[in-house]
């Protein structure tokens, strides 16, 4: 799935399952960027360091973080709005 695709109403979900680091993070903040300020995008990566590198993208890019569940040695799961600020 594209992020163009992952966003095509003000929802989303990525499935990054079986991605290692750092493309969870990466193709977090392109589908992110893809969308509309206020986009909810649900993220769903099984990398053990997807939980601090997507927690990161969203603190520097001004993402909000609306949900976490699940542990890294089986999937997390985020819920993300998508700030109003373009990434730079």
């Amino acid at each position: 799935m594209s992020a163009k695709d992952a966003l095509d109403g003000t929802q989303g979900v990525l499935d990054l399952r079986g991605l290692k680091c750092p493309l969870p993070a990466i193709r977090t903040a392109k589908a992110l960027a893809a969308g509309a300020p206020g986009t909810v995008l649900t993220v769903i990566a099984d990398d053990p360091l997807a939980p601090l590198d997507i927690a990161h993208l969203c603190a520097v890019e001004g993402h909000e973080i609306l949900a976490r569940e699940g542990m890294a040695v089986q999937a997390v799961h985020f819920t993300i709005r998508r700030g109003g600020a373009t990434a730079g």
